[in-house]
């Protein structure tokens, strides 16, 4: 134990000390963008060598590269084979026709539940014989506690009805989305919506302009949800459009349970069935009996979606996972973890359980929702390093490092490092707000060498793509560097 602290102390203090001066042509560029270098932190590291060190202990906020650490305790706590559940079950009885009881929509944390899926565990209903439903339709959103945590949080920005907003829970369908074409003439501006949902309607308050309908963004208002005394609803789209333009975009702003009732009755009235009830949130008791399930596409599949595109939808519902689903290899399934903790209490815990497992410190790391859409969240260049290295040494490596976009190639990654040693080469995650630019993973030096690449720029003149020129600076040094790494001292 003695000799393996002193090993830590002394590599901390390497990290510290080696190459602690900027590359010349990083600090040129950070210079140019009037960046200072206090708001740059990073860790390059060869193997345990540091090649380069620069504020490596200091606590930043990471944007989206925190999905590599909620992704990573993902694969190693739950394991590759996991899936999400949504289940359909009663304690009523089935006479003739008719499902005498309720009816129990479970959430579990199915992250791919989509209207189709809904659709098709209504026909297996269906073929069994039901037509009509006697009963209400139940709600389990209680996997995770609280249940509705979208429930009085304010707004992260001014986009809270932006798909990158959406705050995920157990039972969520179609990710709660409105799928709105908008196709206009010099004098018109139809709408379609999908899917269709029982009473719901759409219609515009828009006013058509003449604008670029490449910048139609930029007259786009918040949409209203507009609730009528029959019980309707219709959604009405504000703001301005260009003449002459066709535009695809996705909304969410019903009212999540909302959502599912209505999506619920106009599938199975679709289907030719008869439903009298109300949609209420509930549990389900032990005894009921399962009448038809849908389960997700398995965890690497949904890492790979999680880190290449930059889904803070599916990482939240990973972190999640992580407090409320525990691996039951005995039974052949996932047993819900016990009760008396929030489920964000036990997923913290469940990450800092699995860093200190890897000898990894997690002083200082504050994780918020596990997917970086957050002012609160921090991390160190040499926690995200260690994390790193630790992805590399996984069973599970492959599938963690084919999550990760390749520069020039795909993901969010697509657009940019062309012309460099690092394009097609190179595997990082991004992460932007507003003030934040990350870039952490992977990236082979001119010999091929790998290297464990974490940089991070905090500072409120960190955008406009000035925050980005200094780190694809940095990968642009190491992918042309062949040179030595400052290794440790010996002990």
């Amino acid at each position: 134990m003695l000799r393996r602290l002193t090993l830590a102390t002394l590599l901390a203090a390497a990290v510290g000390l080696a190459h602690a001066q900027l590359p010349a042509p990083v600090a040129q560029v950070l210079a140019q963008q009037g960046l200072p270098e206090d708001s740059l932190a990073v860790l390059v590291l060869k193997g345990e060598a540091t090649v380069l060190a620069h504020q490596a202990d200091r606590p930043m906020q990471p944007a989206s590269t925190m999905k590599l650490v909620t992704t990573l305790a993902s694969l190693e706590r739950l394991g590759p084979a996991f899936r999400g559940r949504t289940e359909l079950r009663t304690t009523g009885t089935i006479d003739k026709d008719v499902l005498r009881g309720n009816l129990i929509l479970k959430g579990g944390a199915d992250a791919d539940l989509s209207g189709e899926d809904l659709e098709n565990m209504l026909r297996a209903l269906h073929y069994q014989g039901i037509r009509r439903i006697e009963g209400d339709l139940v709600l389990d959103r209680s996997l995770w506690q609280p249940a509705r945590l979208d429930v009085g949080v304010p707004p992260f920005d001014e986009s809270p009805e932006a798909y990158y907003n959406v705050i995920p829970d157990a039972l969520l369908v179609n990710k709660n989305m409105l799928q709105v074409d908008m196709r206009s003439t010099s004098k018109q501006l139809s709408l379609r919506m999908q899917p269709e949902l029982d009473r719901v309607s759409i219609g515009s308050n828009m006013t058509l302009v003449d604008a670029d309908c490449s910048k139609w963004e930029d007259g786009w208002k918040l949409p209203q949800a507009v609730r009528q005394k029959d019980g309707r609803i219709r959604v009405v789209l504000q703001g301005t459009f260009p003449k002459e333009c066709a535009r695809t975009y996705s909304i969410n702003v019903l009212d999540r349970d909302d959502y599912l009732e209505r999506l619920f009755r106009q599938k199975w009235k679709e289907l030719g069935g008869t439903f009298s009830g109300k949609a209420v949130e509930g549990v389900a008791p032990p005894d009921s009996r399962l009448l038809a399930e849908h389960t997700s596409r398995t965890l690497p599949e949904l890492v790979r979606d999680t880190n290449k595109p930059s889904d803070n939808a599916l990482a939240r519902t990973l972190f999640l996972s992580l407090g409320s689903l525990l691996p039951d290899p005995a039974a052949g399934s996932y047993a819900i973890a016990p009760n008396g903790e929030t489920t964000f209490v036990r997923a913290d815990a469940a990450v800092r359980d699995w860093m200190r497992s890897h000898r990894i410190d997690d002083t200082g790391f504050v994780i918020e929702n596990g997917s970086g859409l957050s002012r609160l969240e921090r991390v160190t260049p040499q926690q995200m390093a260690h994390l790193l290295q630790a992805g590399l040494r996984s069973n599970w490596s492959p599938e963690f490092l084919a999550s990760m976009p390749i520069a020039a190639v795909d993901g969010t990654l697509r657009r940019r490092l062309h012309g460099t040693p690092a394009a097609g080469r190179a595997r990082l995650k991004t992460g932007t707000l507003r003030n934040v630019v990350a870039l952490a993973g992977y990236v082979p030096d001119a010999d091929g060498v790998q290297n464990v690449f974490v940089a991070m720029v905090n500072s409120e003149q960190a955008g406009n793509g000035r925050g980005r020129a200094v780190l694809e600076a940095l990968v642009d040094w190491v992918a042309r560097s062949g040179a030595p790494a400052q290794a440790a001292p010996a002990p």
